[in-house]
C-alpha cells in the first residue's frame, strides 16, 4: 500500500532529486526563508497581520450606523476563527500523527551523500510536512477574502512546500501530505461553522 500512495512507484524519489539537485546559493537563501517563515512560530504574527487587516477593511461606522460592513465583517470573522482552531487542531493531528508513522526523511532514506541538506539534517517524522501544512492552513483559510489574498496564499503555499524538498528536509509525499490535513481541517471547520451560524439564524427567530 505504501508503495502505491506514498512512493508512487519511484516517482516521489524522482520528483525529489528534481527539485533537490537544482542548487544555487541564492536559491538556498530564498527557500530558507520561505521554510522560516512557514514554520508554525509565524501563527502569531500572521494572525496580528490578519486582524490589522479586518480592522482597515471593516469600517466600523458602517457596521454600526449603516450596515454596509456587515458581510465584510462576518467573512473576516470566519476567516480569523477558522485560522485560529485550524492552527490548533492542526497541532494535535500532526503531533499524533507524526511519531505514529515515524517516516524517515530524505538524508536517511536515501543516504546523505545523496541528498542537498540546507540547514538542520533531520532524519525521523517526515510524514506529513508541518510546514507545508500550516502553509496550506494560511492559503486555505484566506481563500475566501479578496483575490489578491488568494494570489499571495498560493504564492506563500508554493514557496514554502518546494523549500522543504529543495532544502532536504522532505519528499513531495511529505509536502502534499501537510497540504491534505490543513485542506481537509479547514473544510470541515467552514462546514461546522456554517451549520453553527444557521442553527443561531434559527434560534434568533
Amino acid at each position: 500500500m505504501r508503495a502505491i500512495l506514498y512512493d508512487w512507484g519511484g516517482l516521489n524519489v524522482w520528483l525529489f532529486h528534481l527539485i533537490n539537485d537544482v542548487r544555487a546559493g541564492w536559491l538556498d537563501q530564498f527557500m530558507l526563508f520561505g521554510t522560516a517563515i512557514g514554520e508554525h512560530t509565524s501563527f502569531v504574527p500572521i494572525l496580528c497581520l490578519l486582524m490589522l487587516a479586518a480592522v482597515f477593511t471593516v469600517p466600523r461606522s458602517y457596521v454600526q450606523q449603516l450596515g454596509f460592513g456587515e458581510n465584510a465583517a462576518n467573512l473576516w470573522i470566519g476567516v480569523l476563527a477558522v485560522f485560529t482552531l485550524g492552527y490548533f487542531i492542526d497541532g494535535l493531528v500532526l503531533g499524533w500523527l507524526k511519531p505514529l508513522l515515524d517516516f524517515p526523511r530524505p538524508p536517511l532514506a536515501l543516504g546523505e551523500a545523496s541528498v542537498h541538506i540546507v540547514g538542520e539534517a533531520k532524519l525521523h517524522h517526515s510524514f506529513p510536512s508541518g510546514h507545508s501544512s500550516f502553509a496550506m492552513l494560511v492559503c486555505a483559510s484566506v481563500w475566501p477574502l479578496a483575490r489578491w489574498w488568494r494570489f499571495a496564499g498560493v504564492f506563500f503555499l508554493l514557496w514554502v512546500g518546494l523549500s522543504r524538498i529543495s532544502l532536504g528536509a522532505h519528499f513531495p509525499a511529505d509536502v502534499l501530505g501537510g497540504f491534505a490535513l490543513s485542506l481537509l481541517i479547514v473544510l470541515a471547520l467552514r462546514a461546522a461553522l456554517r451549520v453553527l451560524a444557521k442553527l443561531g439564524a434559527r434560534s434568533s427567530r
